[in-house]
């Protein structure tokens, strides 16, 4: 049960809901694109990424020093069905700014 709770917790917030959208298009992103292309500081976006990856949405990989975040896969039928409702929601996604275009992250 808590890790369904964690789950419907993470869907709560807007920002989340726009953090997954934002991947599930894009595909796998660093977080140093991530923070470029959201306009969000380091601390919070790293905060909102713990808790959706605790809650069972995102996986993250390591490459050096930088963590790439995509959605998990597989995913199970909640996490599923979750996805496929966040992108009915009208959102504003904002346009990928990849600043890591040789592999390296420069923040």
């Amino acid at each position: 049960m808590e890790t369904f709770l964690k789950s419907i917790s993470a869907l709560n917030d807007e920002t989340r809901l726009l953090i997954l959208r934002f991947i599930d298009k894009n595909g796998e992103v660093c977080v140093c694109d991530l923070q470029s292309s959201l306009e969000m500081i380091q601390s919070r976006l790293s905060r909102h990424l713990k808790i959706l990856k605790e809650a069972g949405f995102l996986k993250v990989e390591r490459k050096g020093t930088w963590a790439y975040y995509s959605v998990r896969s597989p995913l199970d039928r909640f996490r599923s069905e979750a996805f496929e409702e966040i992108r009915y929601l009208e959102m504003d996604i904002p346009k990928l700014n990849k600043i890591s275009h040789t592999g390296e992250c420069t923040l």
